[in-house]
């Protein structure tokens, strides 16, 4: 009888270290992937930025534009 409570006892704790050891990957993996997402959205920023300054020098000449005809 001791013998089979034991493996019993045994088998019950190894079930539970496998669930915890599975849901640790699994939380781990949903870490990666959440820095994987973050990483994508700063390298489209960052490469969103020359258009940026594309755009303001644009601004800049064409209110310079505007600001010497209408003093003329």
């Amino acid at each position: 009888m001791d013998m089979k409570l034991t493996l019993v006892i045994i088998l019950v704790v190894l079930a539970v270290f496998y669930v915890i050891y599975m849901r640790l990957i699994r939380c781990r993996n949903k870490v990666q992937e959440s820095m994987a997402d973050i990483d994508v959205q700063l390298k489209k920023r960052y490469d969103l930025i020359p258009n940026l300054l594309h755009m303001a020098a644009k601004f800049m000449e064409h209110e310079k534009n505007i600001m010497t005809n209408w003093q003329k």
